[in-house]
């Protein structure tokens, strides 16, 4: 099937190469044709790609629309809306990340054990982020496959994806091989690391999968700072068991 769409913004060839670059390694899109003079984009698929994620794959400075809506474009500054700060849109991630946080350390408000602290912290962090993935397990890959380079290469994993999630949150919270747990932490979050690296240095303007699809959630330096966060734990807590 073949579709075209509407695209403003682009202003020179290296616009039409950028959109058929980033349109290009969507899953399911097999051609994609650029036409600068009509300022349209014709995108042959195997299977249906919504607006939506063809939209949050180019950088925010293109505005992509189904071609029977470009009548309906009109310049943003005439809706007269205020975008939200960064804190407002992250604040849902914030305040997850100090309820894991906070619960960590009163699990051990007693012994003060920071190697268990940093295991419930680890464990937690894998429920509550895999619960909210869950939640829209049909939407959750393609969200997850803008970013993750293993999951552009191999779709199976992003389907199960929030399953290994709570499988090593179980492991930490049961203290159920642990090593391997954090092995596996430090191989996982680190290939998804690599990939959100790579979309924050190219200034792509996309939605972040790590709360999944039910909170809208931008890509941004807190994505790559809660990955590092359980990177180093995983690095220290294997180094100390070993």
């Amino acid at each position: 099937m073949t579709h075209t769409y509407k695209v403003i913004g682009m202003t020179c060839n290296n616009c039409k190469a950028s959109i058929q670059k980033y349109l290009s390694e969507l899953e399911n899109v097999t051609k994609v044709g650029v036409n600068l003079e009509k300022g349209e984009v014709e995108i042959s698929m195997t299977k249906h790609v919504s607006t939506e994620i063809l939209k949050n794959a180019i950088p925010d400075k293109y505005q992509l629309s189904e071609k029977e809506d470009e009548m309906k474009l009109v310049p943003t500054e005439t809706f007269n809306f205020e975008e939200k700060s960064k804190w407002q849109q992250l604040k849902p991630l914030f305040l997850i990340l100090l309820y894991i946080s906070v619960a960590s350390v009163l699990l051990h408000h007693q012994d003060w054990n920071m190697q268990d602290i940093m295991l419930d912290f680890m464990g937690l962090f894998y429920i509550v982020f895999s619960f909210f993935k869950m939640l829209d397990l049909k939407g959750f890959p393609d969200s997850f496959r803008m970013y993750d380079p293993l999951a552009k290469r191999v779709p199976i994993y992003a389907k199960i994806y929030p399953f290994i999630e709570s499988i090593l949150g179980l492991m930490f919270l049961l203290r159920f091989q642990v090593e391997i747990a954090l092995v596996a932490t430090i191989i996982i979050l680190g290939i998804t690391t690599i990939g959100v690296t790579k979309t924050l240095l190219d200034k792509r303007a996309i939605r972040c999968a790590c709360l999944g699809t039910a909170l809208k959630l931008p890509m941004t330096e807190a994505t790559f700072i809660e990955n590092a966060i359980m990177l180093v734990m995983a690095t220290i807590l294997l180094i100390n068991l070993l």
